[in-house]
């Protein structure tokens, strides 16, 4: 804890000084660490847990950033680490990524400064939490936590221990997304009435898939991928094909929080209700519904969106409305507001390359926030709220009946339902 906050303290210093230096005229490129002039003492070091499909991409954003050195890959599969580690070694033109099993080996490297973790679902909180306790700043791949209590913990343990936390919601630091939220946030769509979130088709399953033959622990280590969750036998549909979305043991509330992770949080951002959740949730069909104290409504639905791409959101005010999607597309009511679609700019330098689903943007406000030991957008409190939204709304499909909910206590008026607040984890995953 001691070398990482040195460090910290090292990177937030050169930051400062080159400011300093640079007053008042512009910073250099090199300053901002915008080119590929970053002294290797100034790198933010960065390892991977789990890196795969999702994983694989985040991590190419990172691996764009000059101020960014990768060292490690840990993860359970011998190909995806051995995969990870050639990527890179071919870019950087050296043999020097360090490969582990087992996470808990990658985290007592006192060289590595940040942690990406892109696992399956069951392990984000466990995987954080491990991290923050030994030093290292986060990155999380959605949903980061599989149950309201998880994403409590989550939040408690990154601030107990300063960490820098960055869920992997990235659509807040996305233009199109961004200003749409800034349309309702400032009026301008009239006193807004209701928001709606684009979901999955909700659904789980509790059945095992047939047990096969154990594969070799350095192949493939089960217990190690199974971590917190309940044991079952072993079956590479879970593990090669990456089938265990759906299975409710690895998954996360009927695969609502798949694209409500990211869009309900959209929601809550345009609203203003970052801290705070909705307190009516209800369902019909594959639509769930909720309700804030102030009456303002929000719909999850998977279905009759304009066709702006995937995970749309849209306002709605009673002087207009906005819908957007991952195409970077928008439409927009009444006419005059289409102005300021024109008036965005398209190259701002921290979200270059962000319209649509693009990470870059995101990527880079957690990379900036390592450096300066402030709160990225999607911090552990913003994630805590918009998570526990999707979570309670998801317990009331699944318990197919109203529900009443008090964010500040994390109680519902549903013995049921507060059953299902939290999971028990294997040992020794306790956190």
């Amino acid at each position: 804890m001691r070398q990482s906050a040195s460090r910290r303290a090292f990177l937030l210093r050169s930051l400062q000084a080159s400011a300093v230096l640079s007053f008042p005229s512009l910073l250099p490129a090199s300053a901002l660490g915008l080119d590929s002039t970053i002294a290797p003492s100034n790198r933010i070091t960065l390892g991977g847990i789990g890196i795969n499909h999702r994983g694989g991409y985040v991590l190419d954003y990172f691996l764009r950033q000059p101020d960014v050195q990768f060292l490690g890959i840990a993860d359970v599969r011998r190909d995806r680490r051995e995969a990870v580690k050639n990527e890179v070694d071919t870019l950087y033109g050296n043999k020097d990524v360090a490969m582990y099993r087992d996470f808990r080996e990658l985290l007592q490297s006192k060289d590595i400064d940040a942690v990406l973790i892109a696992t399956g679902d069951r392990w984000h909180t466990t995987a954080s939490v491990y991290a923050s306790n030994a030093g290292k700043d986060v990155y999380c791949e959605k949903p980061c936590g599989i149950t309201i209590e998880q994403c409590r913990i989550l939040a408690e343990t990154m601030k107990r221990n300063s960490t820098v936390f960055q869920g992997g919601t990235q659509r807040r630091n996305v233009v199109n997304c961004r200003f749409a939220c800034d349309l309702a946030r400032t009026g301008r769509l009239g006193k807004i009435h209701t928001v709606h979130a684009s979901i999955y088709y909700l659904y789980y399953r509790t059945d095992w898939l047939e047990a096969q033959a154990m594969p070799d622990k350095n192949e493939i280590d089960w217990d190690l991928w199974l971590g917190p969750a309940p044991w079952r036998p072993y079956n590479s549909t879970y593990v090669l094909n990456s089938r265990w979305r759906g299975h409710y043991d690895f998954d996360s509330g009927a695969r609502h929080l798949d694209w409500g992770a990211h869009t309900v949080d959209l929601c809550q951002l345009a609203l203003d209700k970052d801290g705070t959740t909705p307190v009516r949730y209800w369902s019909e069909g594959h639509r769930m519904y909720a309700q804030y104290a102030d009456g303002v409504n929000l719909i999850m639905r998977p279905d009759g969106w304009l066709g702006l791409g995937t995970c749309p959101v849209r306002f709605e005010g009673d002087r207009g409305w906005i819908e957007v999607g991952d195409s970077g597309n928008m439409i927009v009511s009444p006419n005059e507001l289409r102005r300021e679609i024109k008036a965005i700019r398209k190259d701002d330098p921290l979200n270059r390359h962000s319209f649509g689903e693009s990470p870059a943007g995101h990527v880079r406000d957690f990379l900036n926030c390592v450096k300066t030991r402030s709160q990225p957008a999607c911090n552990a409190d913003v994630i805590r709220s918009s998570h526990v939204a999707c979570h309670a709304s998801a317990l009331s499909w699944m318990l197919q009946r109203e529900l009443k909910f008090d964010f500040a206590t994390e109680t519902f008026n549903d013995d049921q339902a507060n059953r299902m607040r939290s999971r028990s984890p294997r040992a020794p995953w306790t956190i």
